[in-house]
């Protein structure tokens, strides 16, 4: 079979990107049990399950925006993986108790590890940005909020009450200092090489 073919299940990408409650719904009945499942089974409770889940549908929902995720392999087995070493991770940042996990869903599905892979790269891209984002000032991130969403710098003029030409220049300045914070960050070169 085909790696690169898109899955059938991408019917529930498409249904988060377009923010779709019957798909979300269906994914949290479908699919988040099996999670609540291993993390209570692996020193977690119902609460952090839930949290981890909630992590989850955030990142993928953020991913499916942003056009960079075709699934090519089954939903379970991709959203699963991702929920699992989410709270594989969360163990070892607090392994001040012992962890026992005991793995009774094996997931053996190359194209799951690949996209597993992407996502991972896209959160630690997605989290770069953001942080970097919070270091700009407060009218930086004004300019740079709205510019994403209206459709033209007109607009933006318009609502902040300045002129076209001083958004121009605002937005220049503020992607630049974005982008270079962005570029000195230790992580950036590992991330822009994927």
């Amino acid at each position: 079979m085909d790696q690169n073919k898109i899955h059938p299940d991408q019917k529930y990408i498409d249904g988060l990107a377009a923010n779709d409650s019957v798909v979300i719904e269906m994914i949290y009945k479908k699919y988040a049990p099996k999670v609540v499942l291993f993390i209570t089974n692996n020193s977690g409770d119902k609460d952090q399950a839930q949290d981890v889940i909630q992590e989850i549908m955030i990142l993928l929902f953020n991913q499916a925006k942003a056009n960079k995720l075709q699934l090519t392999c089954p939903f379970d087995a991709y959203f699963f993986l991702l929920c699992k070493r989410r709270w594989l991770n969360e163990l070892k940042k607090s392994s001040n108790k012992g962890v026992t996990i005991y793995e009774n869903v094996v997931s053996s599905n190359e194209s799951a590890h690949d996209l597993i892979a992407q996502t991972e790269e896209f959160d630690e891209k997605q989290q770069l940005f953001d942080t970097m984002f919070q270091k700009l000032g407060e009218k930086c991130q004004e300019v740079l909020k709205l510019s994403f969403s209206l459709k033209s710098m007109e607009e933006v003029a318009e609502k902040l009450n300045v002129t076209y030409g001083y958004v121009r220049k605002k937005k220049s300045l503020c992607v630049g200092q974005l982008t270079q914070w962005i570029q000195e960050a230790k992580n950036f070169n590992s991330l822009k090489n994927n």
